[in-house]
């Protein structure tokens, strides 16, 4: 049983937005069959990644304007702006610690790629 996505996309309404582009134009432009376009529209597929920017790109967004993914319960707001600030209007924390920095844990993993 095939499940469906929780990704949740824009892409019915940004071709309409966009000289009401049908599906069969916007597989053609992808390089995907219609029902490729079909299945992602309906959240019963989740394209690649390569496949997510393409459809994009071909409406001239971003690709958070054309997917969207439900935050967990309780997770904070992730930013909304370039400016770091949260949709709520109070600014996100900014770490300024490197993630490799001296503070994370080395698994057997790293350490026999290191010698």
């Amino acid at each position: 049983m095939v499940r469906p996505t929780r990704v949740s996309n824009r892409i019915r309404a940004l071709r309409f937005a966009h000289g009401e582009m049908t599906q069969a134009e916007l597989a053609r432009r992808l390089g995907v069959t219609r029902q490729t376009v079909i299945a992602i529209e309906k959240g019963r597929y989740s394209p690649t990644l390569e496949t997510a920017f393409q459809i994009a790109r071909v409406f001239g967004v971003p690709l958070e304007e054309v997917f969207q993914y439900p935050d967990a319960p309780g997770a904070p707001e992730a930013p909304s702006a370039a400016d770091g600030s949260a949709a709520d209007g109070s600014q996100a924390a900014k770490s300024t610690e490197e993630p490799d920095g001296p503070n994370t844990p080395d698994t057997p993993d790293d350490r026999r790629s290191r010698t």
